[in-house]
């Protein structure tokens, strides 16, 4: 498509483990809580002000819109970023994924419990320095959210950049971390499209939380064993076998 080629069967596990990373991010024990008291601020409102709003439906919806294009944009920066670093060391393609494996299993490890890197456990939060309540505020906001949530989404973020390094193509870097974006910010829309609703249920989820953190801590062990043992690619070449058709999209 446009004369670049984003598709083959080798890239099709990596999508899919961004996308289920971005949904797991998004629900991840420093994002979920804070998401209806985001949406709320950037309105311009509260969570008890919008129980017969139309209006505040509507600026709840407008913000959350420009707050995931503020994401997205950091997203698919850093996903240029890490592929262009990677077709500089393309050469050293074969050590770069065992380092980039061995990263992201130390990460799902973290995740896991099985011991803690006291870096991760901080929060590097920027305050924007424009208010939320226009659509220009929300989109600085989900930039600042991009680069400052570092204790849940830096490591899962980092090992999907580190899948874009490995690719070495900067377009399929930046696809890779565009569907991350979207794994992340459609939740994110979807809670503000049914925000009264969602505040009852992310209420009821606040106990599992634990539970989504061990579940993307597996989700990186997997990944990076996959990565160190040479199997990531060789599930490209069984999905490409198992369904021929993922050879005929792009």
């Amino acid at each position: 498509m446009f004369g670049i080629d984003l598709w083959d069967a080798s890239i099709a596990p990596a999508l899919m483990v961004a996308a289920i990373a971005g949904v797991l991010s998004f629900l991840s024990p420093c994002v979920l809580p804070i998401v209806p008291p985001y949406l709320a601020y950037m309105a311009g409102t509260t969570l008890d002000a919008m129980a017969d709003s139309r209006e505040a439906d509507r600026r709840v919806m407008r913000s959350a819109v420009f707050f995931v294009l503020g994401l997205s944009t950091v997203f698919l920066l850093l996903g240029m970023a890490a592929s262009s670093l990677g077709r500089v060391l393309l050469a050293y393609q074969r050590e770069m994924t065992m380092l980039a494996g061995a990263t992201i299993t130390l990460f799902g490890l973290h995740f896991l419990g099985v011991f803690r890197i006291g870096l991760l456990m901080r929060e590097a939060r920027i305050d924007a320095p424009v208010s939320g309540r226009s659509p220009f505020g929300a989109y600085v906001l989900g930039l600042a959210f991009a680069f400052g949530w570092t204790p849940c989404i830096g490591p899962v973020l980092g090992s999907i950049l580190s899948l874009a390094a490995q690719d070495g193509s900067v377009e399929r870097g930046m696809l890779l971390m565009g569907v991350y974006a979207v794994g992340l910010g459609a939740p994110f829309l979807l809670t503000a499209l049914f925000l009264r609703q969602a505040v009852g249920l992310m209420g009821g989820m606040r106990r599992h939380m634990g539970l989504v953190e061990r579940a993307m801590g597996a989700l990186l062990v997997l990944v990076g064993v996959l990565m160190l043992t040479g199997a990531f690619t060789e599930m490209s070449f069984w999905l490409l076998e198992t369904f021929p058709a993922l050879a005929r999209i792009g």
